[in-house]
């Protein structure tokens, strides 16, 4: 696991800034028609994109050994504002005696993609997401909803947003030689908050609950991130996710704490 973080962390280091310039190319030729006449709109248009990284190990009497990585992007255009996340988490953790087992292995997903309309900031969004959690109450759940957004603040430094509609939901979890396979339809709201201080730190507060006739689920990251340098910036999250619908040895809210290097693409 060692030798693995290693060569994360030196392709990481390396291909960094060529991919970034590489990306920006691309995404550019894309979205042309989108990057053209910025300046003469009213309206910000851009793509932007975030690449987070944290790493811990420690050896001794106890062994861990974790990854995160996560992406974030966003892309504001004339009629849509579509936000896309990406997160995956690896932990090996044990003592001497025992060795090293994984204790934690999730992969998460989810994209919004809001239509503006005549009023830009009053918006009708679709939502999708994906949760692959090995230890959690659900070996993976699923979700589309849509329905209302808003966003209520826009300003320099403050920016506001939320968004309430239906959906459904799937929710699967892998029980002997059968699944337990449960959905049904789910009412979803979400709200997120970005201030921006004046030493040009970030602060960021995301909450989101999802509730139907056998679980509720809510999600809960509060983040502070301030530049290292021109496109690095060291981030510290904390992280709440509670589901109602564990049973079992599985506890309902798993919490998360983590400081990251985050590099800016674009």
């Amino acid at each position: 696991m060692k030798i693995v973080i290693n060569i994360i962390v030196a392709v990481w280091v390396t291909l960094l800034p060529n991919w970034a310039v590489a990306s920006m190319n691309i995404i550019k030729s894309l979205y042309v028609a989108d990057f053209q006449g910025l300046e003469e709109t009213p309206d910000k248009q851009y793509f932007s994109l975030e690449g987070e990284l944290g790493l811990l190990t420690s050896s001794g009497n106890t062994k861990t050994a974790s990854v995160k990585a996560a992406f974030d992007a966003e892309h504001e255009m004339k009629a849509w504002s579509n936000q896309y996340r990406f997160e995956s988490l690896y932990r090996e953790s044990g003592t001497n005696n025992t060795g090293r087992d994984v204790s934690a292995q999730r992969i998460y997903a989810n994209a919004q993609f809001d239509y503006k309309l005549g009023n830009p900031n009053q918006r009708l969004f679709i939502f999708g997401e994906y949760d692959n959690n090995r230890f959690g109450a659900y070996d993976y759940q699923a979700a589309i909803a849509a329905g209302w957004a808003q966003k209520a603040i826009n300003s320099e430094n403050h920016e506001l947003r939320y968004s309430v509609g239906p959906g459904y939901g799937l929710a699967v979890r892998h029980d002997g030689a059968f699944d337990e396979e449960k959905h049904g339809f789910i009412i979803r709201a979400s709200m997120e908050y970005k201030y921006k201080l004046s030493t040009g730190a970030k602060l960021r507060q995301f909450i989101s609950a999802e509730a139907n006739d056998y679980a509720t689920r809510s999600r809960s990251e509060t983040s502070l991130s301030t530049n290292v340098m021109e496109s690095l910036a060291m981030k510290l999250s904390f992280i709440m996710n509670y589901n109602s619908g564990a049973k079992d040895a599985n506890k309902s809210l798993d919490t998360e704490t983590s400081i990251a290097l985050v590099y800016q693409f674009f």
